[in-house]
C-alpha cells in the first residue's frame, strides 16, 4: 500500500484508510485509490491494498485486514500410487501393475474471503505404491483444501484414489486389476469470481506471472477433475511381456499438464513416482518384483487480493 500522510496538530500522521461522504446515500463509502495532478498529469499518491506476494504457506493463515479475495495461482491434490506387477503366476500369462491417478486442480482461481479471518489450508500428500503381489491396493493421495473460518469451505481438490489388484496367486488364476480414478473438485461457486478489478489496477484479463495467467495451465479460472491412471492389464501366455501402466497426468490434458510417473517395461522394472499431483507408474511384469511409483504430493500457491 502506498504511504500517505496528513498533518494533524502540527505533526504528521500516517493514513491507512479514507472515507468520503455520499451525498447520494449520505453513507460513508471507502476510498480505494487517490490521484493528484503533478504538472498537468493525474498521480497515484494512495492505494488503499496492493496484492501481496505470492506464498505457499500452510496451516493456519490471516486474511490481511483490508484483503477481500484469494487468488489460487495453481493448487491439486496429492496423486496416488501406481502398483507392483506381479511375479510369475503359472496361469498362462503375466501381469503389469495400473499406473495412479492424479488429483483435482485449480489455475488461478480468485475467491471472496472476508479480511481477518483464519484460514485453514492444507497440501495432499502422495499416494504409496501398491505392494501386495496378489491382492491389495495403493494408497490414495491427499486433499488440498482451503476452510475458513468466516467464509467456510472454499474448496476440497480429491486427491488420486487407488489402484487395485485382486484374485491372483502363484499357482494362478491370473489376477484381476482395477484401474485408479481421479481426484473429484468440490467447490463454493458463489465465492468463485469470473469479473472483477482490484484497488491496484489488476483485473481478470491481466495476464502473466503477475497478472492472472500465471499459474500450471496458464488459463484464468481453470479448474478440473483428476485423471486415471492406465491400466495394462495381463498378456497372454507364459512368460509373456508387458510394461506397467503410466500415473495419471495433473492439471487437465492441455500443453502444460505434468506427467504421470512411467510405466516400468517389462523384466522387473519398476515405475517411476509422479510429480506435482501426478499419479505413480505401475511396475512391469516378472521376473521377480518390479515397484510401483509413488504419487506425487499436492502443491498450493496464492496471494491476497482486494477486489472492487
Amino acid at each position: 500500500m502506498t504511504q500517505f500522510y496528513v498533518k494533524d496538530g502540527g505533526s504528521f500522521r500516517e493514513v491507512s484508510e479514507f472515507f468520503i461522504r455520499d451525498g447520494t446515500s449520505f453513507t460513508n463509502k471507502t476510498v480505494t485509490n487517490i490521484f493528484v495532478k503533478d504538472s498537468g498529469n493525474w498521480r497515484e499518491v494512495f492505494t488503499l491494498f496492493t496484492a501481496t506476494s505470492y506464498s505457499s504457506t500452510t496451516g493456519s493463515v490471516t486474511v490481511p485486514a483490508l484483503a477481500n479475495a484469494i487468488h489460487i495461482q495453481r493448487a491439486v491434490g496429492g496423486g496416488s500410487g501406481g502398483y507392483r506387477g506381479a511375479d510369475y503366476d503359472k496361469a498362462g500369462g503375466e501381469s503389469a501393475g495400473p499406473g495412479g491417478a492424479s488429483g483435482a486442480y485449480l489455475s488461478d482461481v480468485v475467491m471472496r474471503v472476508t479480511g481477518g479471518e483464519q484460514l485453514t489450508i492444507n497440501v495432499g500428500s502422495g499416494g504409496s505404491a501398491g505392494t501386495g503381489v496378489y491382492s491389495g491396493n495403493s494408497g490414495a493421495g491427499g486433499n488440498t483444501s482451503i476452510s475458513g473460518s468466516v467464509s467456510g469451505a472454499l474448496f476440497t481438490l480429491q486427491g488420486g484414489q487407488p489402484a487395485s489388484v485382486s484374485g491372483g496367486g502363484v499357482q494362478g488364476p491370473l489376477r484381476s486389476n482395477t484401474a485408479s480414478t481421479g481426484g473429484t473438485l468440490t467447490i463454493d461457486a458463489s465465492k468463485r469470481l469470473a469479473t472483477f478489478s482490484t484497488t491496484d489496477g489488476l483485473t481478470q484479463a491481466s495476464t502473466g506471472s503477475s497478472g492472472f495467467t500465471g499459474g500450471q495451465t496458464q488459463s484464468f479460472n481453470d479448474s478440473g477433475a483428476g485423471a486415471a491412471g492406465a491400466n495394462p492389464g495381463n498378456c497372454g501366455g507364459d512368460n509373456c511381456t508387458i510394461g506397467g501402466g503410466d500415473g495419471g497426468d495433473s492439471y487437465g490434458s492441455g500443453g502444460n499438464n505434468i506427467s504421470g510417473g512411467s510405466g516400468g517395461p517389462n523384466g522387473n522394472t519398476s515405475g517411476s513416482a509422479g510429480t506435482q499431483g501426478s499419479g505413480g507408474g505401475g511396475g512391469g511384469t516378472e521376473p521377480g518384483s518390479s515397484s510401483g511409483g509413488a504419487g506425487g504430493a499436492g502443491e498450493i500457491t496464492y496471494r491476497f487480493l482486494r477486489t472492487t
